[in-house]
């Protein structure tokens, strides 16, 4: 499609809607390693690494749009930052089902809220599709493309290119790997999950090296088929928080329902809590408490007496879900507030210590510098909204750094039409507790996406370095930082 059919298509399918709608309007473009421009201010000296984002780069297809944002295909974006310039690459995941739907230019699987076109019985027992669209994760010899309900996808670090479905030594067709593996800062040691449905639901629980071979797994069993999406690394445990969700499995069996809405929110059902042991992989205590659902966590870890410590964006029900699925319409209108809290717990007696809000502003994806993972952190950074009363329909546009000891908070304002993504810590090799935050921003006036470098203890001070990116990356998920070696 030539530039000026691509401007008249996100005309069209922006107009009356906010300006972050242009940015998801057009498939993405693809384009091979390019040089930045530098738009302001100075690259730091000591930036030097790799850059990695991942999320849905393609919503529609012939005019017609996926079900839900978690069905568009997932398109890498890597940003290098070298001694003598900065260089981005983006490029789609070639998966099996996306190379199939290329060849004949339409949808034609399942997936998370997308149903497969044709009739019931083409659908019965067939997987979703894998999208590969949710997060990455920078292995010494691979980068993973990750979506928490199959295996990931190996892709080659530098050019991107795919290499096919990746079992990590491992991982077999019926296991899945999730989105959000932590990483142990001082072992190299990676953590992760799968949730495993079938006649019983159980966690599947995998210890692997720095390398990414998986060393051990266990199984933990779930109360009900249920949402997981992330958990925590809170120095010697594991901490899973099982939402009170409940999937109804013969209508996606059977292909009457997608995923998304053969979900249903049980409040009566109460959150419950599984603490594991994270040597071992023996459970440690598992309870309930209220109810709640939550995407994601910033961190946690142990205090001086041995209670567990966990930041979480908490949601008071699934409406979040509804909203993510009207993102594709580019106006949603489904009231869904996440904000975050703190929850303390005694892994001992299975006790809720203390569970309070943090922070007052509508927010989400929390990280913390990736040399604090599972211990005590000195700040934990997000994405949130400028205003209480927000509109519904509007994207974050601003950026804030919560100071640990204090709860002191220092944000950074966006220009109104400019939307950041989810902000990647980068540490910086020279000092331990300093650092730079990376988004990508995307300037709807300008219909202009860029890369934006800020010093993490002085966001407010604004960008120090601003980089132009080729082409409109659309917005996405998750990504990592991968240092120069």
């Amino acid at each position: 499609m030539q530039t000026q059919d691509c401007d008249t298509q996100r005309d069209r399918f922006a107009q009356g809607k906010p300006l972050w709608a242009r940015a998801i309007a057009t498939p993405a473009t693809e384009f091979g390693p390019t040089s930045l421009p530098l738009l302001s201010g100075q690259v730091p000296t000591g930036l030097r690494g790799t850059l990695y984002r991942n999320g849905p780069g393609r919503l529609s297809r012939q005019g017609q749009t996926v079900d839900h944002w978690f069905d568009g295909d997932g398109g890498i974006l890597a940003v290098r930052f070298g001694p003598e310039e900065t260089t981005a690459s983006y490029r789609y995941v070639q998966t099996q089902e996306l190379q199939t739907e290329e060849a004949k230019d339409q949808f034609l699987y399942s997936g998370y809220g997308q149903m497969a076109p044709g009739p019931l019985w083409k659908r019965w027992g067939v997987p979703p599709k894998n999208v590969a669209n949710t997060s990455v994760l920078a292995l010494p010899d691979k980068l993973l493309a990750l979506w928490e309900g199959g295996n990931p996808h190996a892709l080659d670090s530098i050019t991107l290119e795919t290499h096919g479905l990746e079992t990590l030594s491992g991982l077999t067709a019926k296991l899945t790997y999730s989105a959000h593996p932590k990483r142990d800062p001082q072992t190299g040691t990676i953590y992760n999950f799968g949730v495993i449905f079938g006649p019983k639901t159980y966690l599947q629980i995998y210890c692997s090296h720095a390398s990414g071979d998986i060393d051990r797994q266990a199984s933990i069993l779930l109360p009900g088929l249920s949402l997981v999406h992330d958990f925590v690394l809170a120095g010697r445990y594991l901490v899973f928080i099982v939402p009170p969700l409940r999937l109804q499995m013969l209508p996606v069996m059977l292909g009457t329902k997608s995923l998304s809405d053969a979900l249903q929110w049980q409040p009566h059902q109460g959150t419950q809590i599984i603490v594991i042991d994270r040597d071992t992989f023996e459970e440690v205590t598992r309870f309930e408490t209220d109810p709640w659902f939550q995407w994601h966590f910033g961190n946690g870890y142990e205090d001086t007496v041995g209670h567990i410590v966990l930041d979480y964006v908490r949601y008071p029900d699934f409406q979040t879900n509804q909203w993510l699925k009207e993102v594709v319409t580019g106006y949603p209108q489904t009231p869904a507030l996440g904000m975050l809290w703190q929850l303390h717990i005694n892994p001992q007696t299975g006790q809720v210590l203390q569970n309070e809000q943090r922070f007052s502003l509508g927010c989400e994806f929390p990280v913390v510098s990736p040399l604090e993972t599972g211990q005590e952190t000195t700040a934990l950074y997000l994405t949130h909204h400028s205003h209480s009363q927000q509109p519904v329909e509007e994207m974050f546009d601003c950026i804030a750094r919560i100071d640990s000891q204090t709860s002191g908070v220092v944000s950074m304002a966006f220009p109104s039409g400019c939307y950041p993504m989810e902000a990647i810590y980068a540490p910086d090799p020279t000092s331990s507790d300093q650092g730079w935050l990376l988004t990508v921003v995307f300037d709807g006036n300008q219909d202009q996406s860029t890369v934006q470098i800020f010093s993490a203890d002085q966001l407010d001070a604004g960008p120090i370095a601003v980089l132009g990116l080729p082409e409109i990356i659309p917005f996405g998920f998750h990504g990592t930082w991968q240092a120069a070696e």
